[in-house]
């Protein structure tokens, strides 16, 4: 792609569509990814806090093969007892384009019986990638948000997760990921939310400013962009295009219940067609009033308690709204505030619209 091409495209980044997005917010680069490390390694240092060894044997194990790296022999049968030293996994994401020498953040997290990784220090632990290669080095002091402590009467106070921490640039790259970048003479941006607007005002965009068929649709979810070989113009000509803003398409009308919470979510498209709602409760009160019934005197009657009950019922009055046809999400929010109903009201109100035919969106019971 010729550098003046380059040029003319940051002069037209000044005019930009209003209320659009970047591209780089819409879609991500086919390939440019992050790939997850893990590993299986031992802290050490905890003040008595480690795993209790009589329930965690592959703590001791780990501890033995280590020193056995060192040429220290423990005797077998030997009761060794690691109060200090806690067996931890490793997990890790590899950013794209990290190269050996870098450094990366970590999360250790406590796979045995220790009450705390506070004050422990990860020793060298190899992360793996898929493949089974290692990728990183991690060795290093944990940071530890919570904390437990206990009494010797059994009292105990925990405040977060003690058994899971973070080093931060807790790892050192020493493999970098194969990346198919400069591989092809096209790149693939993959829309983060798939949506046939949105992918069609890409390429529309793209190709008003680059020229015809530079970029393609291939679905709703992907669009495949000519880019330039040279390594150089391809990241000048990415870091111009990426920062494009492009109009969304809107997304799908929904609405989201969580019934267990009581939290409902309406989207900006949701639509109701002509209906009438009304809602209101009946509540019904009974209530125990037991009497004692006294015989007369001389009668030879006997003391008795005779159950009474009063019973009354209530009809809650709430008054009639109208969605007149298109109403819109201001609109339902409104009228459902005038007659003072509570999410669960909310809830049959949606739920009825719905089963009328009347909701025109999507009702998601999570």
């Amino acid at each position: 792609m010729p550098k003046y091409l380059l040029a003319c495209l940051a002069t037209l980044l000044i005019s930009g569509f209003a209320h659009a997005e970047r591209l780089k917010d819409l879609a991500s680069i086919q390939g440019v990814r992050s790939n997850q490390l893990i590993g299986y390694g031992l802290v050490v240092g905890l003040n008595g806090s480690g795993d209790q060894t009589t329930q965690t044997p592959f703590t001791v194990q780990t501890f033995n093969n280590m020193l056995a790296q060192f040429g220290i022999k423990v005797p077998p049968g030997g009761n060794v007892q690691l109060k200090n030293v806690a067996a931890v996994s490793i997990h890790a994401d590899l950013p794209p384009f990290a190269r050996p020498g870098q450094t990366i953040d970590i999360t250790v997290s406590s796979i045995g019986n220790a009450k705390s990784l506070r004050g422990g220090s990860l020793l060298m632990t190899p992360l793996k990638g898929i493949d089974g290669n290692v990728y990183a080095i991690a060795q290093g002091n944990l940071v530890v948000g919570g904390f437990d402590a206990s009494g010797a009467d059994g009292s105990r106070i925990t405040v977060n997760v003690p058994s899971a921490g973070r080093i931060p640039s807790g790892a050192i790259v020493e493999r970098a990921v194969p990346s198919g970048f400069n591989q092809d003479e096209y790149l693939t941006l993959n829309l983060n939310r798939p949506d046939f607007t949105t992918a069609k005002n890409i390429v529309d965009t793209l190709n008003n400013m680059l020229g015809p068929k530079v970029a393609q649709a291939m679905d709703a979810g992907s669009v495949r962009v000519l880019a330039p070989s040279d390594p150089t113009q391809r990241v000048d000509y990415l870091s111009i295009i990426e920062n494009l803003d492009i109009e969304a398409g809107q997304a799908v009308a929904k609405v989201i219940i969580n019934a267990r919470t009581g939290t409902i979510v309406i989207g900006q498209n949701v639509r109701v067609q002509p209906a009438a709602v009304t809602h209101g409760s009946l509540t019904v009160v009974i209530t125990e009033d037991p009497i004692v019934s006294q015989p007369e005197a001389f009668s030879q009657g006997q003391t008795a308690v005779v159950p009474r009950s009063r019973v009354s019922a209530a009809q809650e009055a709430k008054p009639m709204f109208k969605f007149g046809p298109g109403t819109t999400l201001d609109e339902i929010v409104r009228a459902v505030n005038q007659v003072g109903a509570s999410p669960s009201d909310l809830m049959a109100i949606l739920e009825a619209l719905k089963q009328a035919g009347a909701l025109q969106a999507d009702l998601i019971v999570i």
